[in-house]
């Protein structure tokens, strides 16, 4: 049988609870089965109820590659952008490199416009096969191992205090996040289905939170932390949490962590980016020790570039886009910029406007490179009349994240 007829055997559809046991399998083979005696995973929910949307590649009634898109939110120059986040990405092995995710993330992201989402991001095992879609790395989420004693030498903090989070402090921390997150490009809202355990819930998933408060008692900052076993050389307290309003609310948190280091020598910290919780520290070391790249698609342009907070003023630019192989994002766009606020349309534009690859849009988008960077990579051509404006517009806020999904 040839390639084009087997082919035409092949259909892409949403899963459904008769493929459950299929994709469970092929989750298996790629990522890894759960270790002996470990309980069994709950059934997987092919349900869009619960925020997942399944949707798998077959021949026939055989499930030959799986792909899910979860309802997100990131935060993307002080704006909340809804984001399909892409997750559970497998393909059979017997069918690696045969194209297959092409026709998987047309639907996928086809069902993500539907739903008003204009971006997607994904954490990928191989960027390149992702680049090959449009995706490209604009971030990593890393854990670093810092020296526990280092933390102690902190300088006091002045006028900030520290205490032990409880449940009626939960709606603070929140704020909290919300207010660091609206500042940069990229976290997550932390809203949706994905995120909806109850707050005792949510302050049981580790050992315990301490807050920073200021003199006023406001919540400025708050660092979630993990004890974890022993107290010998190979103890260390995790952090998969720290974010600090101040200078005094990062002094204040890391200087309790500080204090295990008698019985935990490492703190392992989950951060991304030029993280301004290092900046107080006394010292540079840290050592990465899991780097997880980040990856950004901007399939619908016009919708994700309106409504940002981008610079003061009125502002007008015309951009293209081109190359895109799901052929969704290519064409002309006009930029409109008033009193700050942000405004895209499809547009007739020249055809040598601005040209980015849908890589190239990505990396300007999240503000990762500037024009002149993305020229030098082949990722813009065209004119050069509207680079300064759109780098004046897209540029400014440093990109971190801090969930995983």
């Amino acid at each position: 049988m040839d390639r084009t007829s087997s082919d035409a055997r092949r259909a892409t559809r949403r899963l459904t609870a008769e493929d459950r046991e299929q994709s469970r399998r092929l989750g298996e083979e790629g990522f890894g089965a759960d270790p002996p005696g470990q309980p069994a995973p709950p059934a997987e929910d092919t349900s869009p109820a619960g925020g997942r949307h399944s949707w798998g590649r077959f021949a026939g009634d055989r499930l030959l590659a799986r792909a899910v898109g979860l309802e997100l939110g990131s935060w993307w120059h002080g704006t909340r952008v809804p984001t399909c986040g892409v997750a559970d990405v497998t393909v059979a092995a017997e069918h690696r490199g045969e194209g297959l995710l092409l026709e998987l993330f047309r639907a996928l992201l086809r069902d993500a416009s539907e739903r008003g989402e204009p971006l997607s991001t994904l954490y990928p095992t191989a960027p390149g096969i992702y680049r090959r879609l449009g995706y490209e790395v604009v971030c990593a989420l890393d854990e670093v191992d810092l020296v526990t004693a280092d933390l102690g030498l902190v300088r006091p903090a002045e006028g900030t205090t520290v205490r032990r989070a409880t449940v009626a402090d939960v709606p603070a921390v929140r704020e909290a996040y919300d207010a660091w997150a609206a500042a940069q490009n990229g976290p997550l809202t932390r809203r949706g289905a994905g995120f909806g355990a109850p707050d005792a819930a949510w302050l049981e998933q580790v050992t315990a939170t301490t807050l920073a408060e200021d003199a006023d008692g406001r919540v400025v900052g708050f660092a979630r932390w993990d004890r974890g076993t022993g107290y010998d050389e190979h103890a260390r307290i995790t952090v998969p949490d720290l974010v600090g309003l101040t200078a005094d609310a990062h002094r204040a948190l890391w200087r309790v962590l500080g204090s295990f280091s008698a019985v935990a020598p490492t703190v392992r910290l989950t951060t991304s980016g030029a993280d301004t919780a290092r900046l107080v520290l006394p010292t540079s070391t840290g050592r990465r020790v899991v780097h997880r790249p980040y990856m950004l698609r901007v399939h619908d342009p016009a919708r994700a570039l309106t409504g940002l907070r981008l610079a003061p003023g009125s502002w007008t630019a015309q951009l293209r886009v081109a190359g895109d192989v799901l052929g969704v994002a290519d064409g002309g766009y006009r930029l409109v910029v008033e009193d700050g606020v942000s405004r895209c349309e499809r547009a007739d534009v020249p055809p040598d406007a601005a040209t980015y690859t849908t890589q190239g849009l990505a990396l300007a988008f999240a503000g990762t490179q500037d024009s002149a960077n993305l020229r030098l990579a082949g990722h813009l051509s065209g004119r050069r009349d509207d680079d300064r404006v759109l780098d004046l517009l897209l540029h400014g806020r440093p990109v971190h994240v801090r969930d995983y999904f």
